[in-house]
């Protein structure tokens, strides 16, 4: 029988979520969570599933820590199915510039009034 190490102790999960309050509805919770050691925080909103309702991202689910109730190891269930990982640091803004404006004008022409929207 081999004994365990010092080092073999059981490590804690990654991928952790921290709950800091309710939705406005008060039917969801607002998390932050950090999926692996040197990732960034990201910022998300945890709803129950509902028969029915589709399904936004992934399915996880939440233990909470003894210690820290508030402080929960995520396990994901079902990952998100669009795959549609972006973080919004990922390059520039989206955003027409003036410039962008002059050449699609140029090509495509001006929109008419009856095409503008309200």
């Amino acid at each position: 029988m081999a004994r365990r190490s010092a080092n073999a102790k059981r490590r804690r999960p990654e991928d952790v979520a921290v709950v800091f309050g309710r939705t406005d509805d008060q039917q969801g919770l607002h998390i932050l969570r950090r999926r692996a050691e040197g990732q960034p925080v990201e910022m998300g909103t945890l709803r129950p599933l509902r028969e029915g309702k589709p399904i936004d991202g992934e399915v996880i689910s939440l233990r909470p820590r003894r210690d820290y109730p508030f402080v929960c190891d995520v396990k994901v269930e079902l990952p998100d199915p669009s795959g549609d990982h972006r973080s919004t640091s990922d390059g520039p803004a989206q955003v027409a510039s003036d410039g962008y404006r002059r050449g699609w004008e140029a090509i495509w022409g001006r929109p008419t009034s009856a095409a503008k929207a309200n």
